[in-house]
């Protein structure tokens, strides 16, 4: 167990710990938002990463030859995705006249959950990420174990992300600071989704 379950910590961190745009966006929903969303969209990374875990153990290879083919169309995906959450996060931002404004849909814990979990599962590199490693064993992944500490790996990550977004949020909390902190963090996801085309 201790081997297999290590050597899903190491690929679980090793595939969550470089910040790229879904960390932008997890600590950009808890300055903006809450920690209990900004937590539940860090979930919702962290659970496509223990599917994509769970698809290379079962599947390896097969499963990373059969997303070659369409891992351009799912990278453009994302990439318009991307670019539209940074557009809606800017116009958030400005949209806000005074106190009596009030956002139309504010964030959830669910919604966030569901929208990163998505926008997470729309990158194939992940799972060929995790199928290279389960074939680089020589297929010994070590199944459900790897799979668990892949998963809590990139929870505790996407979890300190959130927190770190919190922290931030309470430090920029007028009306100024969530400007600030939404062009930001917009200018870095158009950055970032530019990068994957």
């Amino acid at each position: 167990m201790s081997a297999p379950f290590l050597a899903g910590v190491t690929a679980g961190y090793g595939i969550a710990v470089p910040v790229g745009a879904i960390g932008v966006l997890i600590a950009g929903l808890s300055a903006r938002t809450s920690l209990r969303v900004g937590a539940a969209a860090g979930l919702g990374a962290a659970t496509a990463d223990g599917i994509y875990a769970a698809v290379a153990v079962l599947g390896g290879a097969a499963v990373a030859d059969l997303i070659a083919p369409v891992a351009t169309p799912l990278r453009w995906t994302a990439a318009v995705v991307l670019l539209g959450l940074a557009g809606l996060t800017v116009w958030g931002a400005f949209r806000r006249r005074a106190v009596q404004d009030t956002p139309e849909r504010p964030a959830t814990a669910s919604r966030a959950y569901a929208a990163v979990l998505a926008l997470t599962l729309l990158n194939p590199a992940t799972v060929i990420y995790f199928a290279a490693l389960v074939i680089g064993r020589g297929g010994a992944g070590g199944g459900p174990w790897f799979v668990v500490g892949a998963f809590l790996a990139s929870a505790s990550w996407q979890l300190l992300i959130a927190g770190g977004g919190s922290l931030v949020g309470r430090l920029l909390t007028g009306s100024r600071g969530r400007k600030i902190t939404a062009l930001v963090s917009s200018v870095v996801i158009v950055v970032l989704a530019v990068r994957l085309l």
